[in-house]
């Protein structure tokens, strides 16, 4: 990841990290339920795990049984790894990468009010896990791999760290068509998600190069309009407000400290553009030859 947008990402996320989102937000539960978390999930865990953040639930579609090792690769405030240590149960384990802080310090925070201790974070980048190679069972991740700018060595340590018939299920922004010039060429785009997502038929190739077999990618039909539930939420992560370029696009990355929020960005996006004709919320699944 380059240092500009790495740095840009890392402000973002913190911001949002440090707001006091959390399911008790109606608009941020609006959000989690539109992209398939029900409201008992989202009970049965601390609020803070939720800020408003999801395209999917791949806790749900991971097939997640007990005694196995899970990863969340970008796992913020421990949402989807709190709900897989359900999952895994006690005699398995759920661990959480992320690359900003302040989301590791919030996830920490949550799984000690949750009296979880089957549950790890560790503060790294996805293209350079701390894990042993072949030690994992499962990979999810939620939104969060089309921030990567290369991918190709992201799935590489993915299959490296996945066991020989390990899965990798994972919920992300894809493209159905090529961006207009204007939003793939803008950072704040980038740091939103949608600039950074690449074509569906791409993102399949590069998991085949890496070595995965049996891979699926579905687009949900979801419309990433469900973002703007949460606009004009105040403590939100903010960003400057452009007329002439392309505001940040999606709150799955948000934060910084501006006049104005991401999720009013976002409404304003949305009313400029179709994005949902040109982005989809997909479902990832791929395995690691046994």
């Amino acid at each position: 990841m380059s240092t500009d947008i790495k740095s840009a990402v890392q402000d973002r996320y913190g911001a949002v990290a440090r707001s006091k989102l959390s399911t008790a937000s109606p608009g941020v539960a609006r959000v989690a339920h539109a992209f398939g978390y029900s409201p008992e999930e989202l009970a049965s865990i601390p609020a803070s795990a939720n800020m408003g953040l999801s395209c999917g639930n791949p806790t749900a579609t991971a097939s997640l049984k007990p005694g196995e090792v899970v990863v969340d690769l970008g796992s913020g405030g421990g949402l989807d790894v709190f709900l897989a240590a359900k999952k895994v149960g006690p005699t398995g384990k759920a661990i959480g990468i992320d690359m900003t802080a302040d989301m590791v310090e919030r996830a920490r925070r949550g799984a000690q009010e949750a009296g979880l201790s089957n549950v790890d974070f560790h503060l790294a980048e996805i293209e350079s896990l701390p894990l042993e190679s072949a030690s994992v069972d499962c990979m999810i991740s939620n939104c969060v791999l089309n921030l990567v700018p290369d991918k190709a060595r992201a799935f590489a340590e993915i299959f490296r760290v996945l066991k020989p018939g390990g899965r990798l299920a994972v919920s992300d922004i894809a493209l159905k068509q090529p961006l207009p010039n204007e939003v793939s060429e803008n950072l704040l785009a980038y740091i939103g998600c949608v600039a950074g997502a690449i074509e569906i038929d791409d993102y399949r190739e590069k998991l085949a190069a890496a070595g995965f077999a049996d891979i699926v990618i579905i687009d949900t039909g979801a419309d990433l309009t469900a973002y703007t539930a949460v606009e004009s939420t105040s403590g939100c992560c903010s960003g400057p407000r452009e007329t002439s370029a392309l505001p940040v696009v999606d709150a799955s990355c948000c934060g910084g400290a501006s006049q104005s929020t991401v999720h009013d960005e976002l409404a304003d996006l949305m009313r400029r553009y179709d994005v949902n004709a040109y982005a989809a919320s997909v479902k990832v699944f791929a395995v690691k030859p046994a």
